[in-house]
């Protein structure tokens, strides 16, 4: 079927046929008539003929789209009419430009006589249908010459863009090869197609504003030329885009159609009975297991039979450390023996010989640079001695190969980065102590001791001077001071803020005070709680005695625990109502003043004066009684009943620090070697820790309680695991001297240590629920600033309860505040 754009394609290619034909003059050769004699008569009938033959042309041409028109009933395109042609035809005679061209074998006469209309009429026809012949071979040259196949499959086809091929044939290669020629490739004609004028941003912009479907226009670079896509390749786009099929109709999902009915049937599509032959042992296969097992009996085939290696050459100048390193041996041959140079002939060229200033002269080298043997010269083979150092030196190389063993140590080259553990950034983990902020000066003695209140409002310090201070945080203000008398080993504030009292150990004292803050019904509280009617004093015959006293301290308004030894650490419970004293310094503690004899059963210690060198005095004790590791070196009171007890167990240690859980009934004691976890309610042992230090200095409880750090006399922080294992989970060799005390901060993953070496270090300790992760410790500072003292540096740390805040107490009489 012929659609509209072959017709419009046809007459376009018969209008550049006339338009050529007329400008380059060759109508005028193909066209025969008869001239005139007259020109003016001659040029009007010459007009006259070619309008006519025109007008036939014209009207052949239509009939033949009415033709394709009423034969197309599927054709949606619009037939060119009869007056659209005229009209077209009738603009190309008026412009004289564009005329047909007759066909190359007959010629069309025009005759000026009205009888012979209906010759021409006869020739006009016969013209019409060459021309037809001339356009289709004018067209196919202009298309490039297709050929008659390439236009039936063109024919058949619906879509307008199908029927035309494609004009360039330059193939896949890149069109930038032609980016500066005036072409863009050849035809099949092999004409150059050239270049079209491509409009500018700016047309293109306004043509595409005007054009409703410019977004539907595809630029076709090889054939130089806009293409329109149609409403059906959108489609096809947008099914392809949204990964669906390229065609509707086409159904992926369609039911499976079963071709046979199951239902019905009783026996399967093939019931043909099994061949006679399937019962019926096979002889060939008899024969060929025969075959197969003579050539195993023969050897013919064999079973995991490896390739024969091929046997390598050696190689007379090879190395033998190469060969030992191809076997991978881990002994390495000693090297072979020296062989003799030219230096050792018994017939050397007399250049080698040596003079006897030369032979003098070597004598005076050291023996590491004198040379082994002097050349000498034997005019025989069998004159030549005997070698004098063969013995030693066979000997010597004997000793090298029995006293020293060769053998080849893999090294594993290790990146060292590797080996270190990942840790975060520090400024990730961040707030932390860094600065110090504050300083707090009063104190002229060492600073043993600092505590802070349970709101963060205020600490207290205590210092060898006898003084207890209380000082508020923000401003560094003092706001009172207590004169105990006696040097201040350690001060407590009980950690509830409705009691704030304070718990001091001096000497063999230890003072409940209270600080005067809070409210007046706060106050009146604390009154009654301090009021001791009858002081109680110890009785050695009651073997379960306190051995302590309690009675009022008049001095400075509180409480008075009289004890029979030296007080070192005091603790208070997470309730506030029992406090745990510790005296290391128990009966066997040895006395300077004293010198111990054992007799029999009793221990006679003989006083005596260092500087006199005079006995003074000579008593007599329990030895029992001494030699007892009796636990009255921990006591536990009771402040609400003013009652004291000893733990029922019995220490293998001097005990150094005491420490309760923050919130289950168990008990810490730290010896010297150990820490030791005691239940109060049960009275049994639960976990013995064993740090492995020298001498453990203080303990530490994280608030969760699961987790103990230890710092040590030899600058050890050891960090364990309950959950874990009773050995340290991690050891710090932070400090360069003495660890003094130890503290975890109450609410951030933060703990410290301060040492005699004048630092205190922050680390980043984190602890999580999770039982299959380990706590995450990562150091983070450093701080410095306090001055050493009488070879102490830092005597105590704390943490502020609230705040990312660290208190540090040093020897220099000066107290620290380091902020983030």
């Amino acid at each position: 079927m012929i659609g509209r754009s072959f017709v419009v394609s046809k007459l376009k290619t018969i209008r550049i046929s006339l338009q050529l034909q007329l400008q380059f003059g060759y109508l005028d050769s193909r066209l025969t008539m008869k001239i005139p004699k007259n020109k003016k008569q001659q040029k009007k009938e010459e007009a006259g003929k070619i309008n006519e033959t025109l007008g036939r042309i014209g009207q052949q041409l239509a009939q033949v789209a009415d033709n394709s028109e009423d034969s197309s009933s599927d054709s949606d395109f619009e037939v060119v009419d009869n007056e659209s042609l005229s009209e077209d035809e009738g603009s190309i005679s008026e412009s004289g430009m564009e005329q047909s061209e007759p066909s190359d074998n007959e010629d069309v006469v025009v005759s000026s006589d009205d009888d012979n209309n209906d010759d021409d009429d006869v020739g006009s026809a016969g013209d019409g249908d060459d021309r037809n012949g001339d356009d289709t071979s004018n067209s196919s040259e202009v298309d490039g010459g297709e050929s008659d196949d390439s236009r039936e499959v063109v024919e058949e086809s619906d879509s307008s863009e199908d029927e035309v091929a494609p004009r360039n044939t330059v193939g896949s290669v890149p069109l930038e090869w032609y980016k500066d020629e005036e072409h863009i490739g050849y035809n099949l004609a092999g004409r150059k197609i050239k270049k079209k004028e491509r409009q500018n941003k700016l047309d293109s912009f306004l043509a595409s504003a005007d054009d409703s479907k410019s977004w539907r226009k595809i630029y076709d670079e090889y054939n130089d030329e806009e293409v329109e896509l149609t409403k059906e390749d959108t489609k096809l786009i947008r099914r392809l885009l949204e990964g669906k099929a390229p065609h509707a109709d086409f159904d992926p999902y369609e039911p499976y159609v079963d071709f046979f009915a199951w239902d019905d049937s009783k026996h399967p599509l093939s019931n043909a009975p099994e061949p006679k032959r399937r019962f019926i042992p096979s002889k060939w296969e008899s024969k060929k297991v025969l075959e197969l097992v003579r050539a195993f009996r023969k050897g013919r085939i064999k079973f995991d039979d490896k390739p024969k290696e091929e046997s390598n050459l050696y190689d007379v100048w090879a190395d033998d450390s190469s060969l030992t390193e191809r076997q991978g041996l881990t002994h390495i041959p000693a090297p072979k023996f020296k062989f003799p140079g030219h230096e050792e002939s018994f017939n050397p060229s007399r250049e080698y010989i040596l003079s006897q200033e030369e032979i003098n002269a070597h004598q005076l080298l050291p023996e590491e640079d004198r040379p082994k043997l002097i050349p000498k010269q034997f005019m025989f083979y069998r004159s030549v001695p005997a070698y004098e150092k063969a013995v030693s030196e066979s000997f010597g190389r004997c000793l090298d190969l029995y006293l020293c063993p060769r053998a080849r140590k893999k090294r594993i080259n290790i990146d060292p980065e590797t080996l270190k553990p990942k840790l975060p950034s520090r400024k990730e983990l961040r707030p932390y102590p860094t600065t110090c902020y504050l300083e707090y000066k009063g104190h002229k003695g060492p600073v043993t001791s600092v505590t802070t209140e349970s709101t963060g409002q205020w600490i207290a310090s205590g210092s060898n001077d006898g003084s207890v201070r209380v000082w508020e945080v923000e401003t560094g203000r003092c706001l009172r001071v207590w004169d105990i008398g006696e040097p201040v080993l350690q001060v407590v504030w009980n950690p509830l803020p409705e009691l704030p009292l304070l718990a001091i150990a001096a000497g063999q004292d230890v003072f409940i005070l209270n600080t005067g803050l809070g409210s007046e019904e706060e106050q009146k509280k604390i009154e009654e709680l301090l009021c001791v009617e009858t002081p109680t004093a110890p009785d050695d015959s009651d073997k379960n005695a306190s051995f302590i006293s309690w009675g009022p301290d008049d001095k400075h308004g509180g409480v008075r625990l009289k004890h029979f030894k030296t007080v070192s650490s005091i603790e208070w419970h997470r309730k506030g109502d029992y406090l745990s004293t510790l005296m290391p310094y128990d009966i066997l503690s040895p006395n300077l003043n004293f010198i111990y004899l054992l007799i029999h059963t009793h221990l006679i210690g003989i006083r005596h004066c260092c500087e006199a060198f005079c006995l003074l005095s000579l008593c007599f004790c329990s030895f029992l009684n001494s030699l007892k590791r009796e636990s009255r070196s921990v006591l536990i009171h009771q402040l609400s009943k003013k009652l004291t007890q000893r733990i029922p167990y019995k220490l293998r240690g001097l005990a150094v620090s005491s420490a309760f859980h923050p919130i289950r009934s168990i008990f810490f004691i730290s010896t010297k070697k150990d820490v030791r976890v005691y239940d109060l309610l049960k009275q049994k042992l639960i976990k013995k820790l064993e740090p492995g230090v020298r001498e453990v200095s203080s303990i530490a409880i994280h608030p969760s309680g699961d987790n103990v750090i230890v710092g040590s006399k030899d600058g050890k922080l050891v960090w364990f695991d309950m959950d874990l294992s009773s050995q340290p989970y991690k050891v710090l060799k932070s400090h360069e001297k003495d660890i003094n005390k130890v503290s975890f901060h109450r609410s951030y993953p933060l703990f410290c240590s301060c040492s005699d070496d004048c630092t205190a270090y922050v680390f980043h300790g984190k602890v999580y629920s999770d039982l299959n992760q380990n706590p995450l410790i990562v150091p983070l500072e450093i701080l410095r600033g306090h001055a050493s003292a009488e070879g102490r540096g830092v005597l105590d740390c704390k943490f502020h309860p609230r705040q990312p805040w660290l208190f540090t107490a040093g020897a220099d009489s000066v107290i620290r505040l380091y902020c983030h």
